[in-house]
């Protein structure tokens, strides 16, 4: 038995979902715990390409249990959406493969509404969120006014707490931000049939978890976004409303941490970033470019171009220490087939300061300026090579440079889009 937890160990976008499905086969419940319909993880199974936003990555093995966890923020349209679309592609047949967390609370159209204005009121100091209201859903959990979509199993109770929140939001919208108010009845009616269409799904999953682990199952746990977009320990406040390393999975999903055996951090073998905030190695040239080309870097969710830089072993190192990472998985290793040569960023140089670790307040780490380490490039195809060893000598010395410079084996490592473009040098759930 083993129950790994994987995490991004950047700002996001990382490619979790490709190695969530490299090992899914391998574990016997996959757990979503953070984040909203502001996060998406895509796959390419056979050359067509799946984005999940809100169901666990794993619901594409049929004999998988998928579980949204009490940690997330739930669209009920974006959700059945989802599943509709994984029905008509033919996955997701049996619905008992699917269990959500009655404690996971609801966004609603106003969280929406004062997203985007809160963004435009800030104008040229953004935060650059993707607009979907999961901020404002997480602020109304915590000034405990929200609604749980465990309130959907009782119509009558539901109308009772929508009225409630909507008669606090909608003077809020109205009087504060200019807004117009929003219609409790049209709204009803519009996702009534979506709220009795997602009943079926709704249980207690902290206790079906728990039964799992005393089964002896294995678990793994699906972080969304990345360690540096955490609400605490990332560029705040250029950060998500969520806690995203993975101290919360179990706060997310309603386990104790004692049933945690592995905890997994994904990291290209260079850097993105999506929105504002500060970025030390951030390439506004043509390999930034190129690297974006390559990679495909446009948001799954918004569709924005990414935020392009060589990789950082300084924000690895911090990603490493919140999470207590055990193992590390490098994607998109082939992007950088064609580049020669190849950087790694060793520190950060403050003015007549080395810094080593990432600096808490914004307005230093903006000022600091990467110190770069040149590796040669490998300068050819890798995605059909399948074992370490038959990695060119410059790709096997990047990855080991990577490895001395963050104190942590390299378990996995992506060399294409595809399921099978992967070399795996060791496995979680088998040690």
């Amino acid at each position: 038995m083993a129950n790994v937890i994987i995490v991004g160990a950047q700002w996001g976008d990382e490619g979790k979902g490709k190695i969530i499905d490299l090992l899914t086969p391998f574990a016997d419940v996959v757990i979503r715990f953070q984040g909203g319909n502001n996060a998406g993880h895509t796959l390419v199974i056979k050359g067509e390409k799946f984005i999940f936003h809100l169901i666990p990555s794993g619901i594409l093995h049929p004999d998988k249990s998928c579980v949204i966890g009490n940690g997330v923020v739930i669209d009920p349209h974006v959700l059945w959406e989802e599943i509709l679309n994984l029905k008509s592609h033919g996955y997701f047949e049996n619905d008992n493969q699917l269990l959500i967390s009655e404690e996971a609370h609801l966004i609603l159209p106003h969280h929406r509404i004062i997203d985007g204005a809160r963004e435009r009121m800030l104008k040229d100091s953004k935060i650059g969120t993707t607009g979907r209201g999961i901020g404002p859903a997480y602020e109304d959990k915590a000034a405990r006014i929200g609604v749980r979509i465990g309130g959907i199993l009782d119509e009558d109770e539901l109308l009772l707490k929508l009225k409630r929140f909507f008669d606090i939001k909608n003077k809020f919208l109205t009087a504060v931000l200019g807004e117009e108010a929003v219609s409790l009845p049209k709204y009803f009616e519009s996702h009534r049939e979506i709220f009795f269409n997602l009943r079926k799904y709704i249980t207690n999953t902290s206790l079906f978890l728990y039964q799992q682990i005393k089964a002896g199952k294995n678990l793994l746990f699906e972080g969304a976004q990345g360690s540096l977009l955490d609400l605490d320990h990332g560029t705040y406040p250029y950060v998500t409303s969520s806690h995203t390393v993975a101290g919360n999975a179990c706060c997310g999903a309603g386990i104790g941490p004692t049933y945690i055996d592995h905890v997994m951090g994904v990291s290209k073998a260079y850097t993105t970033r999506v929105g504002s905030g500060p970025f030390p190695t951030e390439l506004k040239d043509e390999v930034g470019d190129l690297i974006r080309e390559k990679g495909a870097e446009f948001g799954s969710t918004t569709g924005r171009p990414r935020r392009c830089g060589w990789f950082d072993s300084v924000i690895l190192r911090h990603a490493i220490r919140i999470n207590g990472l055990t193992s590390l998985a490098i994607t998109k290793m082939d992007v950088l087939n064609d580049i020669d040569p190849i950087k790694i960023c060793t520190g950060y140089r403050l003015e007549d300061k080395i810094i080593t670790e990432v600096p808490a307040d914004i307005g230093i780490l903006s000022k600091c300026e990467p110190i770069y380490e040149d590796l040669p490039g490998w300068k050819g195809p890798i995605s059909d090579i399948r074992s370490f060893s038959d990695l060119p000598e410059n790709a096997k010395r990047f990855i080991e440079r990577v490895e001395e410079l963050c104190g942590i084996e390299v378990f996995i490592i992506s060399v294409g889009s595809e399921r099978e473009e992967s070399i795996i040098k060791a496995n979680p759930f088998i040690m």
